[in-house]
């Protein structure tokens, strides 16, 4: 989950861009197209198109700031938008509950019900708060969650279960229990307030829609998104839409989140000595960033390579141009 950025963060971000490479031990391409009905040669189809979804993205980089799709919950259904997230597992809707923070209008909050909450000892909750347990007075009590983003924005609610309606590339439509997060208290820090009414965890973890999914065996454990640089793309979930010609880069089994292999960062087409990086694919992020050891390095080399021109005078330069 991110907020929105301004022109000067982006302008920003660009110079670094033209300055920086990070080197993965691989690369990945990404088609703004249709997907075509190939099949990879790399994962063998689950069940055909009976066993992957394929969902229309809307939004964009700049200026909107997110990508979504929507979903229908409850019955009768509901629909809802929702921010992509792969750096998130738990699935979670602004909620009428009632709501604290909302940024949607109230008839366009999800409304829960009582016989849909998600009790402290179901196997469900303890899902949620792995690594964690659960901490509840009483094994009936509610699945209370709570959420901190690095944007120090945080969401605050509770597990429920309802009814999702899903629809598979053939054209046939399912309705699935699947437990995600009923949000009734929410901070954001940023000036704009997200579009969407919720966010769509697709992390590894086992809260997560695609986690969810594959437990119920109705899709491969694959996801991926197409993005358009003019805005909107699809988002698909199964293995009978990954894109041919594609390059493969090993990810972490071991993490809820998506790291990739050790990376190295270059600089002026040279080693810099930063390696062995870590880094998280987030689509619910606007924009790379280092972490603060190698954000140090990486503006040590920048300061070098700009002289005895400040940072803030080659910015405006840039700007300006």
């Amino acid at each position: 989950m991110d907020v929105k950025k301004s022109k000067a963060t982006v302008a920003l971000m660009m110079m670094f861009m033209m300055l920086f490479l990070v080197n993965f031990p691989g690369c990945f391409s990404a088609a703004s197209q249709q997907p075509n009905n190939k099949k990879s040669t790399h994962l063998k189809p689950h069940n055909g198109f009976h066993s992957s979804f394929l969902f229309p993205v809307t939004g964009n980089v700049y200026p909107l700031g997110y990508y979504s799709i929507s979903l229908s919950i409850g019955n009768p259904p509901k629909v809802f938008e929702f921010d992509i997230d792969t750096g998130s597992d738990l699935t979670w809707v602004q909620c009428d509950a009632p709501c604290t923070g909302c940024t949607k209008p109230i008839d366009h909050l999800y409304k829960p019900q009582k016989h849909i909450l998600v009790s402290c000892e179901h196997p469900s909750c303890g899902v949620v708060h792995f690594p964690e347990s659960p901490h509840c007075e009483k094994p009936d009590d509610q699945c209370d969650f709570e959420i901190d983003y690095v944007d120090h924005g945080s969401v605050l609610g509770v597990v429920v279960a309802d009814v999702f309606s899903l629809r598979f590339m053939n054209g046939s439509l399912i309705h699935l229990p699947l437990t995600f997060g009923c949000a009734y208290d929410l901070k954001n820090p940023g000036p704009y307030d997200p579009p969407a009414a919720g966010v769509l965890g697709l992390s590894n973890g086992k809260a997560s829609i695609l986690s969810q999914l594959r437990s119920f065996d109705l899709t491969r454990n694959v996801l991926g998104h197409c993005l358009s640089g003019k805005g909107g793309g699809f988002l698909f979930l199964g293995d009978d839409l990954v894109p041919s010609g594609m390059s493969w880069m090993p990810v972490s089994a071991n993490s809820k989140h998506y790291l990739s292999s050790p990376a190295e960062v270059f600089f002026d087409g040279k080693p810099t000595g930063i390696k062995d990086l870590k880094v998280v694919f987030d689509s619910g992020s606007s924009y790379t960033y280092f972490g603060f050891q190698v954000y140090e390095g990486v503006l040590t080399l920048v300061s070098k390579r700009v002289g005895v021109f400040p940072l803030r005078v080659i910015f405006k330069l840039f700007l300006r141009n």
